[in-house]
Parts: C-alpha cells; sequence; structure tokens
C-alpha cells in the first residue's frame, strides 16, 4: 500500500512539474517579473557606457575640431548619433537613477545625490535593469561610478574594481565579463571628465584638475590642450580661467577615449564585436556654471551614440528626441526581453536606430529637484518639437550653486569682479529666474529670448503648461501640488 501511495504519489508531482514547465514557455516579463529564463547564447551582449559631466561640446563627433576622441568617433561612424539626446535632471545620482529604472526620479524617491549626507535613494519597490536583466538570463556586471542606492534595488551579479579615472585599467578588469559563456550586460561607469578634489584650490584662480594628473595614469598618453586653443560654448564667458579649466576638461575626455578604445579592442579579440551592443552617454552636461545642474540645454542635451550590428545603415545622424528614461525599456527591447510597457514612464526608441528622422519622437520631458540636498530647486520642462518650456517652480528663490561650481576659477573670475555678466546673460538673471520660460530652439538655441510674456506665444505657453500637468499626473509627480496648490497627487502625510 505504501509503495502504491508513494507512486502515486510520484506521478502527481511529475504531472505538475510537466504543466507548470509547459505553462512557461512564453518567456516573459511580466508586472516587471521575468517568469522564466529568456536570454539565449545568441542574444545580444550589451554594453552602456556612461561618462560623468560629458556634454555635446566635447566630441569629435559632435563637431569639436580641437578634442581628440579618435575611438568615440569611430563609434559615430559605426552606429547611430543622435543630436536631441536628454537626460531628465543634469545630476549625477538623479540622472543614474533614471537611466537604471527607465522612471523619473520624483517617483522613485530619487530627488537628488546618494552620498553623504545628502542621502536620497530609490524606493526598494523599485525593479531595475539590472535586475530585470540578471532575471531573462543575462549575467550583469558593473564599473566605475554607482551614486544610487540601495544596492539591492540595483543589485548587479559581478563588482569589479579599478581606479575609476584609469579607464585604460578599467577596461582590462572587464576581460572576464567579455569572456562571459552566457549574454552579458556591462555597465561601465567613468569619473571622468568630473571635477577632480579639491574642488576649492588654494588660489581662487587655479584651474580645477578635472582629475588629471602630472604623472598621469598607468598604460594612459597624456594628451595636454592649449587653453588658447578649446572651444569656449557661447553660454561661458570667455576668460582665462574659462579656457584654462576646459583645457582640463578636454585632457579628461581624452583619457575616457583611450579607454574605450581599449575595452573595443578586447571585445573584437573576443570576438563579439558582431554581437554586442555598444551605447555611449553622459549622465549630464559639462560642470561648468549654466551646465551642469540646469536644465538649460548645456545641462541636460548630451551625446548618445548606439552601435547596434544588426542594424545595416551606419554613419547616421539622428534628430530623434531620446530621453534617458527610455534606455531602460530601449535596453530591454535590444535584449529580446519582453516587458510590461506600462510599468516604465520611457518608450523603446530601438526603432530608430539608423534613421535619420523619427516623426514620433518629438517630445521630451526633464524634473529636476535637488542636486546636493542644500540645492532645493525644482524644475519641470516640455520640449514639443521646437518650443520649450522650462517651469521654475521655486521661482522666488535664488538658484542654488553646487558647491563645485560656485568654487570654479570659471565662476570666480566674474563673481569676485563683480562683472555684470556671466557669458551672454546677465549675472542677476542667471541667479534669480522667472517662473516660466518659453524659448523657441530653431531660432534661439542659446535660450535667451523669453517668450513666456508675449501675447502672440500665450497659446503656446498654454498648450505646454496643459502638458506638463498631464506629465505630472502620469508619472505621480508630487510637485503637482504646486499649479494652485492642488492636493489630487498629495500622499499619505498629510493629516485629515
Amino acid at each position: 500500500m505504501k509503495r502504491v501511495l508513494k507512486r502515486v504519489t510520484f506521478i502527481a508531482f511529475s504531472v505538475l512539474l510537466f504543466v507548470s514547465c509547459n505553462s512557461k514557455k512564453n518567456n516573459k516579463i511580466t508586472d516587471n517579473k521575468v517568469t522564466n529564463v529568456v536570454a539565449t547564447p545568441a542574444s545580444p551582449n550589451i554594453i552602456l557606457f556612461v561618462a560623468d559631466d560629458h556634454g555635446i561640446d566635447a566630441l569629435g563627433a559632435y563637431g569639436n575640431t580641437v578634442i581628440k576622441t579618435p575611438n568615440l568617433d569611430k563609434l559615430a561612424t559605426e552606429g547611430t548619433k543622435y543630436t536631441n539626446a536628454y537626460c531628465t535632471s543634469a545630476s549625477c545620482a538623479a540622472s543614474r537613477s533614471v537611466i537604471l529604472t527607465g522612471k523619473f526620479g520624483h517617483a522613485t524617491g530619487s530627488y537628488g545625490h546618494v552620498h553623504d549626507y545628502h542621502h536620497f535613494s530609490t524606493y526598494d519597490s523599485i525593479t531595475s535593469l539590472p535586475v530585470l536583466l540578471n532575471k531573462a538570463g543575462y549575467t550583469t556586471a558593473r564599473i566605475g561610478k554607482y551614486h544610487v542606492a540601495p544596492e539591492k534595488v540595483y543589485h548587479f551579479n559581478t563588482v569589479l574594481e579599478a581606479n575609476p579615472r584609469n579607464t585604460v585599467e578599467m577596461a582590462d578588469k572587464c576581460a572576464s565579463v567579455l569572456k562571459s559563456d552566457k549574454p552579458f550586460f556591462l555597465y561601465f561607469c567613468t569619473d571622468d571628465p568630473h571635477r577632480g578634489q579639491p574642488f576649492t584650490p588654494e588660489e581662487w584662480d587655479v584651474p580645477n584638475s578635472f582629475g588629471n594628473k602630472k604623472e598621469g595614469y598607468k598604460d594612459v598618453e597624456t594628451v595636454t590642450y592649449n587653453p588658447n586653443d578649446v572651444l569656449v560654448p557661447s553660454f561661458l564667458p570667455d576668460t582665462k580661467q574659462t579656457r584654462e579649466e576646459i583645457a582640463q576638461y578636454y585632457q579628461s575626455i581624452s583619457r575616457i577615449d583611450q579607454g574605450f578604445g581599449k575595452l573595443m579592442a578586447m571585445l573584437k579579440a573576443e570576438g563579439k564585436e558582431k554581437n554586442t551592443i555598444v551605447i555611449y552617454i553622459s549622465d549630464n552636461g559639462m560642470a561648468f556654471p549654466g551646465a551642469k545642474t540646469s536644465v538649460h540645454e548645456p545641462g541636460i542635451k548630451l551625446p548618445c551614440i548606439i552601435k547596434d550590428p544588426t542594424v545595416k545603415n551606419t554613419n547616421v545622424t539622428s534628430s530623434a528626441m531620446v530621453s534617458w528614461v527610455d534606455l531602460t525599456p530601449t535596453i530591454l527591447d535590444m535584449a529580446k526581453v519582453n516587458y510590461n510597457k506600462n510599468k516604465f514612464h520611457g518608450s523603446s526608441f530601438k526603432s530608430t536606430i539608423g534613421k535619420k528622422e523619427a516623426k514620433d519622437f518629438n517630445e521630451i520631458y526633464a524634473s529636476h529637484t535637488f542636486h546636493e540636498i542644500t540645492m532645493y530647486y525644482p524644475m519641470r520642462v516640455v520640449r514639443s518639437n521646437n518650443y520649450k518650456l522650462i517651469w521654475n517652480i521655486a521661482y522666488r528663490l535664488e538658484y542654488p550653486f553646487a558647491s563645485d561650481l560656485w568654487a570654479s576659477s570659471t565662476w570666480q573670475s566674474v563673481y569676485r569682479t563683480h562683472q555684470e555678466y556671466f557669458g551672454p546673460k546677465k549675472v542677476q538673471d542667471f541667479l534669480f529666474r522667472p517662473e516660466f520660460e518659453l524659448y523657441d530652439l530653431d531660432k534661439d538655441p542659446n535660450e535667451l529670448n523669453n517668450l513666456a510674456g508675449k501675447e502672440a506665444y500665450k497659446n503656446t505657453l498654454e498648450n505646454l503648461k496643459s502638458k506638463l500637468k498631464s506629465f505630472q499626473t502620469k508619472t505621480s509627480d508630487p510637485w503637482k501640488i504646486m499649479w494652485n496648490h492642488d492636493a489630487s497627487l498629495q500622499g499619505t502625510g498629510v493629516n485629515l
């Protein structure tokens, strides 16, 4: 009798197991949960290479004729270069949280910096890109700057250690990942060209190092630049101090380029370049006043170069408007992982790769709240075709400075001498901003002519305001309450 019972039990278990396995034939992610492994050896490897504070101003592929970036320029000839690619917040940690979640920071608690006393952190209910890819059968690895929290939300299988200022060393450390038998996702994040410590020099007019050292870095050629030769972006003052700092910034970027070239050579040596998608971006614009921490174009309009070996068209310049909030769904799409599109604020732009134009990609949004915890200045942005609206929610406050930008000789050269202008803008207008800024970027790419108060643009202004409100509702933005104190999104912290 016992033997019969055991046999019946075994058969019943086997049937249940068979039914269970067959119910999972269609591998997919439902509600951002993977029901089975979907990756196969034929699935593409993916490298997401993220620089720190690199604007489109300093890349040969984007028109800079002075800086030396041959490896990144080559990537552009082999893939697609986007000229309307945007981060959602020009702040390192906040931007990186969006890159890895596909959600705006105001909806995930990622309002600003993670480190030190700033201590902003993503809600632990969020499922990030590396976790989703790992559940889909990818091996995931990261190296360099992390700057997101908590770790369980942004978990990678492998954490590699190297000097994040030496991208050649970083590339060498990735050898084991490139040899992986499983499809891999490599998150490669440099500290360059972020400003280097100390942020405040002994003498105010000494340029920041941007991580450069007199003795250089092992296996890296030191590429220096003459301050007289650099290209000063139009939003900055053309001073001796600005030029000296830009020369240091360029040197740091040339170091990035060498490490990127090393990584691509290693990938080719492994025979995997034809099955590896490579993406190059930056988290936000150059670390100069008027760019980083700002939602003006120099702060949020960034390099984005994608090489997908399966796309036949190469050396393409795309005008499609894409955003870092789109990266997670785009990468999942590239990895051929099915996912619930409603779980992300962004959407895949995979279809735009290799195409010069994409009519459906003509609108982006941005959302900045903090950088450092002492820098409360929430801004919301919509760009629709050529019009861009900035809502400075805390416009009654003086625009706050990041500590490293305040100490920069570029800013101090204007501040200490009581100059009326910082670049083309008055210092007073730089520090005290109107509630709304409306620009026609086709006619005014430098965002100098605010149309918000002009009768001829009243309908445009109201239309874009309506778009912002809808965006805030869709993405659960707590700051929607600031429209006439609309409490429809008020959290449970209010006692009724």
